[in-house]
């Protein structure tokens, strides 16, 4: 599984990416303003979007190129190394829980904190 984290802050990647690696999952961080992100976008499985650290432009390309994509969308507010392992074990266990069942539960989550 490939996950997008938009936002945070430069100085954790080390630390989000250590997260990542515990859950099994693959991370992209996208902290900077990037040229044509939503097409860069439309690859992940999922995407962790930190609030406080992007910009509303940004924000609004990943929340339509989810929409458009199907992606599961995770929003706080906070960019902390612990919402990151929180919005992990959620997508985790979202995955976990979708592979029992018949597969038809993909969708989109937004959870404000």
């Amino acid at each position: 599984m490939c996950i997008a984290v938009i936002g945070g802050m430069d100085r954790l990647e080390k630390h989000y990416r250590e997260e990542a690696v515990r859950s099994g999952v693959e991370l992209r961080m996208f902290s900077q303003s990037e040229n044509n992100i939503a097409a860069k976008l439309r690859r992940f499985d999922a995407l962790v979007i930190f609030t406080n650290k992007v910009s509303h432009r940004v924000k609004n390309e990943a929340m339509a190129v989810a929409k458009q994509n199907g992606i599961p969308v995770f929003m706080h507010h906070s960019c902390g190394v612990c919402t990151l392992r929180d919005c992990l074990s959620c997508l985790t266990a979202t995955v976990a829980h979708v592979g029992e069942s018949d597969g038809l539960g993909h969708g989109r989550r937004k959870n404000h904190s």
